[in-house]
């Protein structure tokens, strides 16, 4: 029963989170430290789950050459300017190739 107290909590959570920020006064999202703050947080989140998915293999820290090699074709993609589906596909194709080669 604990497990669905948890789900109902975190349901009400997030519709809370929610229906804050669609009642927020105007004037507090034209704050500049607001605005900087949503810029940011985004590419935090995201910068931490790559990290967290290119390393990590459950609960142990794994590394494995063809992931981090998908993740450098990645990365080199996006300072070439590359739109997001070419850095996808390029990270894709170098992580299948080498898993392919057997690396």
């Amino acid at each position: 029963m604990s497990v669905w107290i948890a789900i109902l909590a975190t349901a009400a959570g997030c519709y809370a989170l929610k229906l804050a920020g669609l009642v927020a006064p105007q004037r507090v999202l034209a704050d500049p430290r607001v605005r900087r703050f949503t810029d940011v947080v985004p590419v935090a989140l995201l910068t931490a789950l790559v990290a967290v998915q290119a390393v990590a293999d459950g609960r142990a820290l794994e590394v494995d050459g063809a992931r981090l090699a998908g993740l450098g074709a990645a990365v080199a993609a996006l300072v070439l300017r590359a739109p997001f589906l070419v850095v996808l596909a390029a990270a894709a194709g170098v992580t299948a190739g080498l898993r392919f080669a057997g690396a």
